[in-house]
């Protein structure tokens, strides 16, 4: 059996990484959080964790065959503090992976963003860059980075702007070139999964074409 360890249950892809695996797995599933999310299930364990505490994640991940990160914020949630949104973004994600090659983790799945860039002049994307460059030359035999543009499915939040984007996008997405497309957070999840319980090793990334097959 195997066992996965998801940080960011409480987001969209990270839900429906959990959701897809108590559906299409018997794995036990690891949920490596801030605070207590609540979820009731034997084989869903919460495991709380201060995220500054680097010898606390090694312990959270050890044994762990794949680790998902799936953690993200917005300017919106830390009022435009771009200091506090790096260190969910960025520092939070750097320590988790940290942590897998500290611990031999053979597998890790990173949700990215679509244009993710280091050279951006454009904050979001230069910062997933940033993540995406240190994460690749981690000592990790297989990284997955999934690179999602605009995704659809239910937040817990309300964004109106992504709810305007995801009532107008699909109308367009005709012209929309296919790594732009709009995606559904479930297929991204599905995605995710299925790399997670394969044999591949090295670096890979993953965009829309791949992502919905």
């Amino acid at each position: 059996m195997s066992n996965f360890a998801i940080v960011g249950a409480s987001g969209l892809i990270g839900s429906c990484l959990v959701d897809e695996l108590l559906q299409t797995t018997t794995s036990k599933i690891t949920l490596i959080t801030r605070r207590p999310l609540g979820l009731h299930n034997s084989r869903i364990h919460e495991l709380i964790v201060d995220f500054s505490n680097q010898a606390a994640l090694n312990k959270a991940v050890k044994g762990i065959d794949a680790v998902f990160i799936a953690i993200g914020t917005t300017q919106k949630k830390m009022k435009g503090d771009l200091s506090a949104y790096r260190k969910i973004d960025y520092e939070i994600p750097m320590a988790i992976a940290q942590s897998c090659a500290t611990n031999n983790i053979p597998k890790l799945l990173l949700v990215s963003s679509i244009g993710a860039n280091s050279s951006s002049s454009n904050f979001y994307l230069r910062l997933k860059g940033e993540v995406e460059d240190a994460i690749e030359r981690m000592a990790i035999p297989y990284v997955g980075i999934f690179q999602p543009s605009l995704l659809l499915g239910n937040r817990k939040e309300f964004r109106l702007g992504e709810r305007i984007s995801q009532f107008l996008m699909p109308l367009f997405s005709f012209v929309i070139p296919p790594m732009y497309k709009p995606i559904a957070a479930k297929s991204v999840a599905k995605a995710m999964i299925r790399e997670a319980i394969s044999t591949q090793v090295g670096v890979k990334r993953y965009t829309y074409t791949v992502m919905v097959h």
